[in-house]
């Protein structure tokens, strides 16, 4: 750098012919559009059929995201039964009505554990 004459002070450094180019470039939907169709014209048909075909699969995965977006996202209705009881109820009463209502939950658990155990027969008779 030299000495500027009479300020005593280093001349600025030349500013740069190149501009620092945007890491992503700015998108402009018209030039976008613009290289598409210049893509396109100077492209075989094979090209033009594999082009089609994937816009067509990536299109038909997005539709199926969004679908797969509203179908159950909330809870269905459910209906509560509800049982009244007298409130002159013994204790006795209470007792001898929880265990009836122990022995059902008891027999359907059987049941179940029946359901389960004939299949458990059928695998293993099929060698699994």
């Amino acid at each position: 750098m030299t000495a500027r004459a009479g300020t005593g002070l280093a001349r600025p450094r030349p500013a740069s012919y190149l501009v620092p180019m945007p890491v992503i470039p700015p998108f402009r939907p018209r030039a976008a559009w613009g290289d598409i169709k210049r893509f396109i014209a100077h492209r075989d048909r094979d090209h033009l059929i594999g082009l089609t075909l994937s816009v067509l699969v990536v299109s038909i995965i997005l539709v199926l995201f969004f679908v797969d977006s509203k179908v159950n996202t909330s809870p269905g209705r459910s209906v509560t039964y509800v049982e009244l009881y007298d409130s002159d109820r013994s204790d006795a009463e209470i007792v001898a009505r929880q265990e009836a209502d122990q022995e059902a939950i008891e027999a359907r658990a059987r049941a179940r554990q029946q359901e389960f155990q004939k299949i458990d027969d059928a695998l293993e008779r099929a060698g699994l």
